[in-house]
């Protein structure tokens, strides 16, 4: 696997190369980032990663200078897995060699919900580096986790309003044995807290069964998961549930109907953030 660390090196190395797949992420690699850079080597070649930390995505009180960096690990990990040709790991004045003014902003509508009303801001800075990394690579495909269902869908919007020669391929969800789902930020969790996380996974569960149930209050449903999750000591964000194609409100008529339609939700145990989701 060969290292670069400039956008010319990257360039040089995918010179004559139209069908690279393209898998960025922000380092701390775990089983979940390696998953997608197998669904990668799967639909194009070579495989590109890149890691790089986007100070434009944290807000002023967030983690950037907290976010676990591991370089000399991560690049181990990719070389152990061998589905990585070139890793594209810039610092940021080489992906900002001056302030980014011109900027990406997903609209209200999809943009300012959910995570964006908790993040202001997030989803412009991630949209702006996932285009500025995607002009950098010039990938055929890129990989990108369910996980993060919003802004998987932000960026598969963007990608279609742009006209960008880029496919975008969707990973399911990778969780660990008890259902809690991967994430670099659970190192932050303490022991005890570890054990408690999977009551996220487990209260979208219980949204999927009451929902397939016949129930169709989604207020109702979306009210008694967060009292359930309150009561075991979470800081609720949001649990909601909403249509897949667009995440919006769905109504009764249309949840009546069979509207696909998926749990989403943000909440804190301690210090530490988690986010997931559950397609119902």
């Amino acid at each position: 696997m060969k290292v670069v660390h400039t956008i010319q090196e990257l360039r040089d190395h995918l010179r004559g190369q139209n069908r690279a797949s393209f898998v960025p992420t922000m380092g701390n690699l775990h089983e979940g980032h390696l998953a997608l850079m197998k669904l990668a080597r799967q639909h194009g070649d070579p495989v590109v990663a890149s890691i790089f930390v986007n100070r434009l995505q944290f807000g002023p009180n967030e983690d950037f200078d907290r976010y676990p960096r591991t370089l000399r690990d991560d690049i181990a990990n990719l070389e152990n897995a061998r589905d990585v040709y070139v890793l594209f790991a810039p610092d940021e004045r080489e992906m900002y060699p001056e302030p980014q003014n011109y900027r990406v902003q997903p609209p209200d509508d999809l943009g300012d919900i959910l995570e964006g009303e908790f993040r202001p801001g997030f989803f412009g800075g991630v949209s702006t580096v996932v285009l500025k990394l995607l002009s950098c690579a010039q990938p055929r495909v890129a990989v990108f986790g369910k996980k993060d269902y919003q802004q998987l869908m932000i960026v598969r919007n963007m990608c279609r309003q742009f006209q960008l020669p880029v496919e975008i391929v969707a990973h399911e969800t990778v969780r660990a044995e008890d259902g809690l789902a991967l994430s670099s930020r659970n190192r932050f969790l303490s022991q005890a807290e570890r054990a408690e996380a999977p009551a996220l996974y487990q209260a979208l569960q219980s949204i999927r069964q009451r929902v397939a149930a016949g129930d169709h209050d989604l207020p109702s449903v979306e009210r008694d998961a967060m009292q359930a999750l309150a009561a075991r000591g979470w800081q609720v964000d949001y649990l909601a549930v909403r249509r897949q194609r667009d995440l919006q409100i769905a109504q009764s008529a249309e949840v009546a109907a069979g509207e696909p339609l998926v749990a989403l939700a943000a909440a804190k145990l301690g210090a530490t953030r988690l986010i997931d989701n559950l397609e119902l």
